[in-house]
């Protein structure tokens, strides 16, 4: 057993079912990233504000996801000019529970709204279903591909009193075609909350280990360590990649 599931195994855990009270499925996001290390030093002091998701008696699950943009990249670009309405597309499979969703991921006005319909498997080309779905969410008949594929494994923590989940990505992975990149030290924390409330015990643990919040995506990221240096332009998105790699590679 590795430190963080031993620490976890001290949290009460919470099943699926009994997540519906916090679906959150628009919601304001608050994102931080640190250390692996640093994450062990914290993370057993919040057992006492939240519980722990459990799936088929893990509680560091493992998620898949594919990733679509059109050959313009402009879900990438619409992020990187700072458009407040914006969209992403992915297929994700929660691996452990076997079920996929097709999930469209709206950005606007600085709140985030997500729209998922089942699917059945990681399709690159989409059937009329997927279309139609697509086309009424996008409102626009985009001409997606695939683009990324993602994998990471999610600690999910459920506050006891306040609305608001809490999750920790880690192992996370980047692939498409013969290119690979790894983050093995970086976690990503991503506070889900109806409003922002800086009183969470979760904002309040950040601002006194002098933690800032950041925004930078995972499909960001990827993108930019897949493609940038060819494809993309992310100038405004450098100092934030660096923070990243300081942390990945221990140097903050």
């Amino acid at each position: 057993m590795s430190k963080i599931e031993t620490i976890l195994h001290e949290f009460k855990p919470i099943s699926l079912a009994e997540m519906d009270r916090v679906k959150l499925m628009n919601r304001t996001d608050t994102k931080f990233a640190f250390s692996i290390q640093k994450f062990i030093e914290f993370l057993g002091s919040l057992n006492q504000f939240y519980d722990v998701l459990e799936i088929e008696k893990t509680r560091t699950p493992h998620y898949e996801s594919l990733y679509f943009d059109d050959d313009q990249f402009t879900f990438f670009k619409d992020h990187h000019n700072g458009k407040t309405n914006r969209f992403k597309v992915r297929i994700r499979k929660y691996v452990e529970s076997e079920i996929l969703f097709l999930e469209i991921k709206h950005k606007f006005k600085g709140r985030t709204d997500k729209k998922r319909i089942p699917t059945k498997a990681f399709d690159e080309a989409f059937d009329e279903k997927q279309r139609q779905f697509l086309t009424k969410q996008l409102q626009s008949e985009n001409q997606l591909v695939p683009t990324m594929w993602n994998s990471f494994q999610r600690i999910t923590l459920i506050n006891r009193t306040l609305n608001e989940r809490l999750t920790f990505d880690f192992n996370i992975n980047f692939h498409h075609q013969n290119t690979e990149r790894n983050f093995n030290n970086l976690v990503i924390a991503e506070l889900k909350q109806e409003t922002l409330n800086r009183n969470s015990p979760f904002y309040t643990l950040m601002k006194n280990q002098q933690i800032r919040p950041y925004r930078l995506s995972k499909y960001c990221l990827g993108s930019i360590e897949l493609y940038g240096r060819n494809q993309l332009k992310f100038n405004r998105f450098k100092k934030k990649l660096l923070h990243l790699k300081k942390i990945e590679n221990d140097i903050i």
